[in-house]
């Protein structure tokens, strides 16, 4: 059974830190790219970051490259795929998602149909 799992959202004051995780099971999650996408209140979810398989590659939406940081724990059975999330602003507040991409898709695109697989999200919420 595939199960995505996210934890560490919250509240926090604007310029301050959350580190969001992904706890990834059910298939050999350690050979597909991840990423993490948020979805703010009446608006359409949208890409945030991606991760390749190896970790080698890392790809930012603008909004936050230089903010945000993503990384991952390849074990054997459950892969964990982290967000460092620094100097938050009031507009990064959403329900942020993991997700693992279509194998053989181009995840960097940030494409939300090159991702099969969705966790059921974490709240953020960056106060003013």
């Amino acid at each position: 059974q595939v199960q995505l799992v996210e934890s560490g959202g919250g509240l926090v004051q604007a310029g301050g830190s959350l580190r969001l995780s992904c706890a990834a099971s059910g298939r050999t999650f350690s050979t597909y790219a991840m990423g993490w996408f948020r979805q703010a209140a009446g608006k359409e979810r949208e890409f945030v970051a991606a991760i390749s398989w190896t970790g080698s590659f890392r790809y930012y939406a603008d909004s936050v490259k230089g903010r945000f940081t993503i990384a991952r724990d390849n074990a054997k059975n459950t892969v964990t795929v982290h967000l460092q999330m620094n100097s938050l602003k009031p507009e990064d507040t959403a329900n942020y998602y993991c997700a693992s991409a279509t194998p053989g898709s181009d995840y960097s695109s940030g494409q939300l149909r090159e991702y099969d697989f969705w966790g059921q999200g974490t709240q953020v919420t960056v106060s003013s």
